[in-house]
């Protein structure tokens, strides 16, 4: 009986001390939280933005026959370098060199009608002297010889076309660079349609990057855009990083994606940097005056991006609009926000509107 009075008194203390707790709970009387807190002053940045590009040579040419044959010689090799006017491809030249020497052929048969016309009018404008012929057979040699001398201009042309036709049977480079892989082998039939090039030639010494930038992207509003300094990363971590200059911007936006492309100018003197290869284009920019808050401090609702004002010792849910440095660390402050602000550095996807903010020891940024 008397453990059983003893337990009861236990239980009446116990449930004294939590009415009062839970009483506290729920009139919100809570400790005041301590978080890292910031107060924000203008600072100067060095920002990167990464896009990604590909990369085009200086110059990229489709090689096509201008003539139709069977392939009878391949003078060059996968990947070679090769100069301009260099012959690469022999097409059968036998039916060429045929019409050719029948347009010589054809020529010198013209100067001999022409010679003979020429000798026929001389002889008949000294008998029309003498009275022997009418001016009716004069007239008819003079229009021979005009005759034999426009034949002779056909046959020339008809030449000259043999002698084009006979050097296509000689496929030669139009550019310096390198040559990519070849579509057909010896005794392929090739002509003008075909589907394939022969080959394609790069001139990859000097090659362009492009990339594209959103129209509302500072890069596109930089007046000094066109001389901006870029960094070139490839895919290929063993490919050096190379430096180069943006060249071109184009000057409409594309519909479909809302972008504007832009062309950076890289050198390629050693030939580190190949045709078609993909890689990331670094643009630094140099921020003065701006406002810069931590990566941690901000939170995303629908898009949206939110940060935690500190405002008479409580935390208010305050929209922002921002842009990404590129560091991986920090965003520069657009809107929502001004020198002076105390923001919630850390932590702030945790809290909620509202919550209790110790008055602590601030963190301040400072320019760097």
């Amino acid at each position: 009986m008397k453990n059983h009075i003893y337990f009861r008194f236990v239980g009446a203390v116990a449930l004294l001390l939590i009415l009062p707790s839970c009483k506290d709970r729920k009139d919100g009387n809570t400790t005041p939280g301590h978080y890292p807190t910031e107060i924000l002053s203008p600072v100067s940045r060095t920002g990167q933005v990464h896009y990604p590009a590909v990369l085009k040579g200086r110059q990229s040419v489709e090689i096509r026959p201008q003539c139709s044959g069977l392939i009878t010689r391949i003078c060059i090799e996968e990947g070679a370098c090769v100069r301009k006017g260099q012959i690469l491809f022999i097409i059968d030249q036998a039916p060429y060199l045929a019409a050719l020497k029948t347009a010589s052929a054809n020529i010198s048969q013209a100067e001999a009608r022409l010679a003979t016309a020429r000798l026929t009018l001389d002889s008949k404008e000294v008998l029309f002297k003498e009275n022997v012929i009418s001016d009716y057979e004069l007239q008819i040699a003079q229009n021979e010889l005009k005759v034999a001398e426009a034949t002779l201009k056909q046959m020339q042309a008809q030449y000259s076309n043999a002698q084009t036709e006979f050097s296509y049977t000689e496929v030669k480079s139009p550019v310096d660079g390198v040559a990519g892989m070849i579509s057909y082998r010896v005794g392929a039939l090739v002509d003008r349609n075909i589907t394939e090039p022969l080959v394609c030639v790069s001139d990859t010494e000097e090659m362009f990057a492009y990339f594209s930038v959103s129209e509302s992207d500072e890069l596109a509003r930089s007046a000094r855009l066109r001389t901006q300094k870029i960094s070139f990363h490839s895919v290929n971590k063993a490919t050096p990083v190379v430096d180069g200059i943006i060249d071109a911007v184009s000057g409409t936006v594309d519909a479909r994606t809302g972008t504007i492309n832009v062309r950076a100018r890289i050198p390629n003197r050693d030939r580190i940097l190949y045709d078609g290869s993909t890689g990331t284009v670094l643009v630094s920019s140099e921020k003065t005056d701006c406002l810069v808050i931590p990566q941690t401090a901000t939170y995303e609702i629908q898009n949206r991006t939110f940060v935690y004002k500190v405002v008479n010792g409580r935390a208010v849910s305050t929209s922002v609009e921002v842009e990404d440095i590129g560091n991986g660390k920090e965003y520069i402050v657009l809107s929502g926000l001004k020198a002076g602000d105390k923001i919630i550095s850390e932590g702030a996807g945790l809290l909620r509107e509202g919550t209790e903010v110790a008055e602590s020891i601030t963190s301040k940024n400072t320019s760097r």
